[in-house]
């Protein structure tokens, strides 16, 4: 079941109940344990995202990642072993009112105390980014956001990218950028000195983040852009098709293509870029002993 807020904004209703607050809390540590707790805990000990003293500024967008990144945090706050502090971050681009409403509401009841600032970012990305939109507004609103966490005295920005974003966003780069590229667990702002970008639900699968919603009734925001609404096409969507069809015959293959990214075999690599600097295979070909396997790996 689901609706149109006004905005062109699809919302999707969760065919439960809404639960109360401490059975949703609860059941991140019990029910959802396994899929979604460990695996967001694992993800911030695996590549050291909290540190003590930390100030993170956790960035909510309404959608249901946001959401239970939130909800996460707040309980790693309170059952966890690490001293930090949290700001629950919420950049209105230019919500529809009726969008806006919702989302505070959510935030309201599942006690997620969060402070608001405006930027009018969809107003800007439709005058000067009508063909490609959503590039444009995910740089934007990155950008507001930074900005935001330094105004706030953070040291760390924590987005909700989940492990399917970083499955899709290495087959973008490969399939439609020409490069092998993937979605960092975490990286140093280049702008924003001192600010550090996590995301600590690198390891958790969007099932699962859907079935929490669901089974808490939250109604999340799947998307509240209405120029991206005027578009046809969204490549993240195609991809997200694509690796549907091909888990038809190789139920696998999300995990691979996660895996390939800390698997790279530098002596089978064509060229590389490394801080800016392109590097080639034949620069160091007649240096040393090419260790590099001769056996063809082509279909």
């Amino acid at each position: 079941m689901s609706g149109i807020a006004g905005n062109g904004c699809e919302i999707v209703v969760p065919f439960n109940e809404r639960k109360s607050l401490d059975e949703i809390e609860t059941s991140l540590r019990k029910t959802y344990k396994k899929h979604i707790w460990s695996k967001f805990v694992r993800a911030i000990k695996d590549y050291k995202m909290i540190e003590e003293g930390d100030k993170i500024a956790v960035a909510i967008s309404g959608g249901k990642d946001s959401m239970l990144m939130a909800k996460l945090f707040q309980e790693l706050k309170r059952h966890g072993q690490m001293n930090f502090e949290l700001e629950f971050v919420v950049m209105d681009p230019g919500y529809h009112p009726q969008v806006k409403e919702l989302l505070i509401s959510n935030c309201e009841y599942l006690n997620i105390p969060i402070t608001i600032f405006e930027s009018g970012i969809f107003d800007i990305v439709d005058k000067i980014a009508k063909d490609y939109p959503c590039y444009m507004c995910a740089r934007m609103r990155r950008g507001a956001l930074y900005n935001r966490a330094k105004e706030l005295g953070c040291n760390k920005l924590a987005l909700g990218h989940h492990y399917n974003d970083v499955i899709e966003t290495t087959m973008l780069n490969v399939l439609y950028g020409g490069n092998f590229k993937t979605m960092l667990p975490k990286l140093k702002s280049d702008n924003f000195e001192g600010i550090e970008l996590i995301r600590p639900l690198y390891y958790v699968e969007e099932m699962h983040i859907k079935r929490f919603i669901q089974s808490a009734g939250i109604w999340p925001l799947n998307c509240a852009c209405m120029v991206a609404a005027k578009k046809i096409g969204n490549k993240r969507y195609e991809i997200k098709e694509m690796i549907e069809n091909i888990k038809k015959d190789f139920s696998d293959v999300e995990k691979s293509i996660f895996n390939a990214a800390r698997n790279v075999n530098m002596n089978s690599i064509i060229g590389w870029e490394k801080d800016g600097v392109k590097h080639s295979f034949l620069d160091e070909y007649d240096v040393e002993e090419n260790v590099g396997s001769d056996e063809s790996t082509e279909v």
